[in-house]
């Protein structure tokens, strides 16, 4: 595919800042201002937030300030001194959180039978989960209805996870062995743009961003987002930073690759009915053809082979894979709810924050000659 992408340096800029969403993610910030010093006492506020929450995966505070906490570990989230990723106090508040989203989460996802511990087997029940029919369709939507609004906003969204695109997988790789970590590698190869920089599939995302008149910059849409988009992503980081959850992320993975081909090319469709060309379209037409060929290597090599060679990790397997669908779920139904009833889906508006569109940041209105 003949199409040009400018690759932006986004190490020359700094980092667009965000805002705190409660009382523990505004002490976080706090701290993060500032060089390590001293031991901040944390894990009091973090049971406070617990105590407030209802519902984790849906509380602000809790999602950004677990948002901010693993963007230490990826770089170029938050402007902060490096010392802070390792902090005694950090970590111990992350796994505090942790703790209670993770128990949240195995209390909430309904997963289904546990297979024989078979590559067969194991790849045959995750085609049935991900075959399942859950509904309203946020992407036959977005190919039928949606304008050019909504599909910035749909951008916005994806962009917490996109720009960042395979990376809470990789975390897994070191963690697995043999026959699966063989398949992850495969996989990740071909999301990293198989050694072209150009081809990175967060490289052509943010080639997609620039074509809406969107800022590309990791992080510029954290305030727009609601607490459901950031948990997603936590979720992601949740099971690839843990050794003990290295099953979840590899069913995650198998789920998340089973579910992408088909609704890619209905996304695709919905941004070339709105008039949009190949170099917005690239990111999904790009995941048509691969996803096809790694829901394979997902279901089998990488899920299948890992229940065969380590049979206790099966239902982590599972658990992961119907996480994937469960949590993206609800993310797809708060976007596709808010449209059909006429609202944005996003916390703060893109129309909201129009004075910043005429900057002359990398990557925004301004600088891409292509608004909404």
């Amino acid at each position: 595919m003949a199409l040009s992408q400018t690759l932006i340096d986004q190490s020359t800029f700094p980092n667009p800042s965000f805002a705190a969403r409660g009382p523990l993610s505004t002490r976080l910030l706090e701290l993060l201002s500032a060089a390590p010093d001293g031991d901040p006492d944390l894990l009091t506020r973090a049971g406070e937030a617990l105590e407030r929450s209802t519902e984790i995966v849906h509380d602000d505070d809790i999602q950004l300030t677990l948002f901010v906490l693993y963007g230490l570990h990826y770089g170029s989230v938050i402007e902060t001194d490096d010392a802070w990723e390792w902090h005694p106090s950090l970590i111990a508040l992350r796994r505090h959180l942790e703790s209670a989203f993770e128990a949240e989460l195995r209390r909430v996802v309904p997963v289904p039978e546990l297979p024989e511990p078979t590559s067969a087997a194991v790849a045959a029940a995750l085609f049935a989960l991900t075959g399942e029919d859950s509904g309203p369709s946020l992407s036959r939507y977005v190919a039928a209805k949606a304008t050019r609004e909504q599909l910035a906003e749909f951008l916005v969204h994806r962009s917490i996870y996109t720009l960042k695109e395979a990376d809470p997988h990789s975390w897994a790789i070191p963690r697995l062995s043999g026959r699966a970590k063989a398949a992850m590698v495969e996989i990740q190869s071909d999301e990293y743009g198989g050694g072209r920089p150009e081809r990175m599939h967060a490289a052509i995302f943010a080639g997609t961003m620039r074509g809406l008149g969107l800022d590309d910059r990791y992080g510029r849409y954290v305030d727009h987002v609601p607490a459901v988009t950031l948990a997603s992503l936590n979720m992601m980081s949740m099971f690839g930073l843990n050794r003990r959850l290295r099953g979840a992320i590899a069913g995650h993975l198998a789920a998340f690759e089973m579910t992408s081909s088909i609704p890619n090319g209905l996304y695709a469709r919905g941004f070339r009915r709105n008039g949009f060309g190949e170099d917005v379209t690239w990111y999904f037409d790009e995941h048509v053809e691969a996803d096809a060929v790694n829901e394979q290597i997902a279901g089998r090599d990488l899920a299948g082979s890992l229940a065969e060679d380590e049979p206790a990790l099966l239902p982590d397997i599972l658990f992961g894979a119907a996480a994937c669908l469960t949590v993206d779920g609800w993310a797809g139904a708060h976007i596709l709810d808010a449209w059909t009833a006429g609202r944005s889906a996003l916390r703060v508006p893109l129309a909201s924050a129009s004075a910043d569109a005429g900057t002359s940041s990398p990557g925004s209105a301004g600088a891409s000659g292509q608004g909404l």
